[in-house]
């Protein structure tokens, strides 16, 4: 039996697990990762901890095949290099080798969407499937795009930035500098927004009783104000979800894939919510007639999918013997 070590690494947290080659996670930890100090510090972190989840699970170095990392942000796999990340830290840093530093193995890099929809591809939602996009809802919206069995980022590593296509011309400021990008309508941020807006508009709705009954606006106070039977949270739901169908079947359209699959927090809503996006959104692709249309599913992998999906990105590199993007084959 071959294992590997993925790594997910995070603005809080850096997660890190060994994970067998059948994509099955035997052992994990999570340290903080303290993202004020310098990028030396926090990779050497990331190798000490694989160190650790190797140990804690009776291994061996020698009996690891490879590191996979996934990050935020854009990486350069055939030089072992972050290139940039801009909730880190990190310019042009050389995670191969301040790694390998720590722990000798081949270390391998993706960005955390692309890992996440590794993880689904391997052993989630899209199992068995050539094509699929993984869409993660939370602060922001990140997308994993499986093509042909292959991790699909571009010419530069730096592609499937789905989140940063645009569905309102002069919308909402996002944080990426446009104006009306789908991720300033559709992640767990955009729902607490257009919640707090729609309480501020409606002082007698539900929607402000839960807010001072929790101390704060969440993603689920919208849903439980609508579950309640309040007209507001209903509202901001629908708004919520036309947006998010409207994104979905974009990239439906762009990618046409086998499995969409869709996670976050806010997915844990769960029928209220999936029900009619399911519907909404596949009522807007260019489907011609007796043309098969795309399945949409609920992420499976959870809060595990990045760990899983580092080390399945890592396998496949090993596998292909290439530093550049990783196939599921």
């Amino acid at each position: 039996m071959a294992y590997y070590v993925g790594i997910d690494l995070g603005g809080t947290n850096i997660k890190a697990g060994i994970v067998n080659e059948n994509g099955e996670l035997l052992n994990k930890q999570s340290i903080k990762t303290h993202a004020e100090r310098p990028m030396e510090e926090i990779i050497r972190d990331m190798g000490e901890l694989a160190l650790k989840v190797i140990e804690e699970a009776n291994l061996k170095v020698s009996d690891v095949t490879a590191i996979g990392i996934g990050s935020p942000g854009t990486p350069d796999n055939k030089a072992g290099v972050l290139v940039y990340s801009n909730n880190l830290p990190f310019n042009m840093a050389p995670m191969r080798k301040l790694i390998r530093d720590v722990v000798d193995l081949p270390v391998y890099i993706d960005n955390d969407a692309n890992c996440a929809g590794m993880a689904e591809a391997v052993a989630g939602a899209a199992k068995g499937t050539q094509d699929s996009v993984t869409i993660t809802l939370g602060t922001g919206v990140g997308a994993g795009v499986i093509a042909n069995g292959r991790i699909y980022s571009g010419f530069n590593q730096a592609g499937s930035e789905f989140g940063h296509t645009v569905l309102v011309s002069g919308g909402q400021q996002c944080s990426c500098g446009r104006k009306g990008c789908f991720e300033a309508y559709c992640s767990a941020s955009a729902l607490i927004r257009m919640t707090q807006e729609a309480a501020d508009a409606n002082p007698d709705s539900k929607l402000n009783e839960l807010i001072a009954e929790n101390g704060k606006v969440s993603g689920k106070t919208a849903f439980e104000a609508m579950r309640a039977g309040d007209k507001a949270g209903k509202e901001v739901v629908d708004m919520y979800i036309d947006y998010l169908a409207d994104g979905l079947a974009n990239a439906i359209n762009t990618f046409m894939p086998e499995v969409l699959v869709i996670g976050g927090g806010v997915c844990n809503e769960g029928d209220p919510l999936i029900l009619p996006l399911r519907e909404q959104t596949l009522s807007r692709p260019y489907f011609g007639p007796g043309v098969k249309k795309t399945e949409i599913k609920l992420a499976q992998m959870g809060n595990d999918a990045g760990i899983v999906g580092a080390a399945m990105m890592g396998k496949a590199c090993a596998d292909d013997g290439l530093d550049g993007t990783a196939s599921i084959a």
